[in-house]
């Protein structure tokens, strides 16, 4: 028998999801007035915060099935920000209070001042559609 190897790595999951909150962050930061491109956007980077919240249990759950309880709280302390700014976002979009939107991007940048973004790499296709999928949810 092979092994089994697991690829839903929840690690590989929030950095893919912060990786593109700061493109989308990048983009906003240049965009004059709202359009169905910024709706699309914004919609994504809830939907990455969102993905980024669902890891958190994930990865805390592995820590305290080994009795690493310190380790656990640490972690939920230092991503408690994401399940919280996910759902103000999210009710902030589906309100139609994009007057609220830059203030709330805002608080996000220092949460990802750490990814150095060279070249974005992230294609309009990665956001399309997005703000229709937020608002179905």
């Amino acid at each position: 028998m092979s092994r089994v190897i697991n690829t839903a790595n929840p690690g590989k999951t929030r950095s893919q999801a912060r990786r593109t909150i700061a493109e989308m962050l990048r983009h906003l930061m240049f965009k004059k007035r709202i359009d169905e491109e910024s709706k699309d956007m914004a919609a994504l980077v809830a939907l990455s915060l969102r993905d980024i919240a669902a890891t958190i249990d994930v990865t805390t759950t592995a820590w305290e099935a080994r009795d690493y309880f310190l380790k656990a709280d640490r972690f939920r302390l230092e991503w408690e920000w994401s399940g919280g700014a996910a759902h103000r976002m999210e009710a902030t979009i589906k309100a139609d209070k994009w007057q609220e939107l830059p203030a709330q991007l805002a608080e996000l940048m220092p949460h990802f001042a750490d990814i150095r973004i060279t070249k974005l790499m992230r294609s309009p296709e990665t956001w399309a559609g997005c703000y229709r999928v937020l608002m179905s949810k």
